[in-house]
């Protein structure tokens, strides 16, 4: 890999082991050579959060979501991504990567060598301690990982990555995403053993498992429902009714909010441990804004799903800085919607780079621990959040809509409508959680009880009135809305079922001639005006993976040539 450096000075602790107290003068405590289980445990855990989440800039630039949100079209950006521009050299992309598998991490700043590394060299020294917690942990950690790495650019190092220190292997190969599949399933079985077992654990995790505590049976649910997961996504390749139907008849899948794997992030400024997408609301420059067709979605007013339907989570989503009926303090605007103030993807309206700062809409409380919309539309700063939003990987009602997806096709057993509402429920149920993690003081009003049930009864409406395939499309639909702030799962479902229906600027119904129509009594300070239409263009197609960083392709000379993204889909892509 690009950087070989280790903490783990294996040679010389085995020539100092050899003698008792040889060179003990010369030892400083405050600098071990070898990094204890509760230490490659965090930093693990932490190093998985921020590869896979949004950018923040003081932890180094890296996180897959940072451009697959663009991708799924909750967020728009100025950046490469916009038009599915984000080549092997952009840096979340390569940060990411590096970070998950060198030895090192990528800027002199990080406080934790690669993700991988820090589990290979755990499940190592928890097999040689006898401490099978550990060891079960950190399979079900690698299982995760790599199987996320898979989803996002179909073929990566596995079988030869992070040898180095056990075989000397610098240069891995590059695996077939198909050849992977199998051996994350034998992992998460041989973890589930792991956890399973009742001798040994001479060493226990505590308070150094950031996402359970050391719970042996939460983390056996995690792997059964990560496998539940990854079942459901080579369902078009494989049969797989048999071990679904086993994992949901075995009762041992998360089922509940706090079974759910998601990082707990706090609201700690220095040391800075809020959520990575809460820093924009302190960057000198806002880069996120939130994407006009998530909003309108939510909104009701798409032609072709949930058409007049209000979702209620919408103030919990997006916060609107600008007031109701004053100017944008940027001059125009891309698109307006009231005091909704955002950019199209693919624009080259004469308003796209206009500075909207003190204007765009922002993160809400629910994504990233932002603020919740009262109606009060204040310039938002570091003060008006906490950022202490988790990031959720796998929740309760994920797994929910898994098992809606695989009952409306037919996998798995059940009422897939009944399935569904009991997901859009506990989405509901999600959003009132992380407020109560997230809060800072204001008053926002709960979810549940008031308005989940209504919104639950329309949105079945939609379903029981469509044929299968228009089912599916509103459960991908609603798990894509629930999931926002975290989109790699998002990205493989799009490519997995063509759902939920994206943004196209080159689709003629959605922008005829190329242009987009932005509500056209949008703009309240200018009464009578109506918003002109927008120019959009999208030069590229949409990539079926990501390209493989440039950063290993330089270094590795077993690293395949560049790919086409849109000509490389994952194996599981039918």
């Amino acid at each position: 890999m690009k950087r070989l450096s280790y903490i783990l000075l294996v040679t010389f602790a085995a020539i100092v082991g050899c003698k008792k107290g040889f060179l003990d003068i010369n030892t400083d405590p405050n600098n071990p050579t070898v990094a204890s289980l509760p230490q490659l445990l965090v930093a693990a855990e932490q190093g998985l959060a921020y590869d896979l989440g949004f950018t923040n800039d003081n932890r180094g630039a890296r996180g897959l979501t940072e451009v697959l949100s663009v991708y799924m079209h909750q967020v728009t950006v100025r950046e490469s991504q916009d038009q599915y521009g984000a080549t092997g050299t952009q840096f979340d992309i390569n940060n990411a990567w590096n970070d998950f598998y060198a030895a090192q991490g990528v800027n002199s700043s990080a406080d934790y060598i690669g993700c991988l590394e820090n589990i290979e060299v755990m499940i190592r020294q928890a097999e040689a301690a006898n401490s099978h917690t550990y060891a079960g942990i950190g399979r079900v950690l690698k299982a995760y990982g790599i199987s996320q790495f898979v989803d996002a650019f179909a073929d990566v190092p596995f079988s030869e990555a992070n040898k180095f220190a056990t075989e000397g292997q610098r240069y891995p190969k590059f695996d077939k995403g198909q050849d992977i599949y199998p051996e994350l399933f034998k992992l998460l079985d041989q973890a589930i053993g792991d956890l399973s077992a009742t001798s040994g654990n001479e060493i226990s995790p505590s308070a150094d498992d950031l996402f359970y505590g050391g719970d042996p049976d939460a983390w056996i649910r995690l792997a059964n429902s990560i496998k539940l997961k990854l079942y459901n996504q080579i369902r078009l390749t494989t049969n797989v009714s048999a071990q679904v139907t086993a994992l949901v008849n075995g009762g041992k899948l998360i089922s509940s909010w706090d079974e759910s794997f998601m990082m707990k992030y706090g609201k700690n400024p220095s040391p800075d441990d809020r959520n990575p997408g809460f820093s924009e609301y302190f960057a000198t420059q806002k880069s996120h804004y939130q994407s006009p067709w998530f909003y309108e979605i939510m909104k009701g007013y798409n032609p072709r799903i949930f058409t007049g339907i209000v979702d209620p989570r919408i103030p919990y989503y997006f916060y609107t800085q600008n007031k109701v009926d004053a100017p944008s303090a940027g001059g125009g605007t891309d698109y307006r919607d009231s005091a909704f103030i955002s950019i199209y993807f693919g624009s080259t309206g004469p308003n796209r780079d206009r500075s909207q700062d003190a204007s765009m809409t922002v993160f809400g409380i629910y994504p990233v621990g932002g603020r919740y919309d009262q109606g009060d539309h204040i310039a938002v700063n570091a003060s008006s959040g906490t950022g202490a939003a988790p990031l959720r990987l796998l929740t309760y009602a994920d797994v929910l809509y898994i098992q809606a997806e695989l009952m409306n096709a037919g996998v798995l057993a059940g009422d897939a409508g009944e399935t569904l509402r009991a997901a859009i429920l506990e989405s509901f149920n999600q959003v009132d959680q992380v407020v109560n993690l997230a809060n800072g003081g204001q008053p926002v009003p709960k979810l549940v009880g008031t308005a989940d049930v209504a919104y639950a009864d329309k949105i079945m409406a939609v379903y029981n009135a469509g044929s299968t395939a228009r089912k599916l499309e509103v459960i991908m639909t609603q798990k894509w809305i629930q999931s926002f702030g975290f989109s790699c799962d998002q990205y493989t479902d799009y490519r997995r079922t063509g759902y939920p229906i994206l943004f196209d600027p080159n689709n003629a119904q959605q922008a005829p001639g190329g242009f987009v129509q932005p509500p056209v009594n949008g703009d309240p300070s200018r009464p009578g005006v109506p918003q002109p239409k927008v120019r959009v263009v999208a030069s590229r197609k949409y990539p079926l993976s990501l390209p493989w960083p440039a950063s290993e392709l330089n270094v590795n000379p077993n690293a395949p040539a560049q790919k086409q993204p849109d000509a490389y889909p994952v194996f599981w892509d039918k």
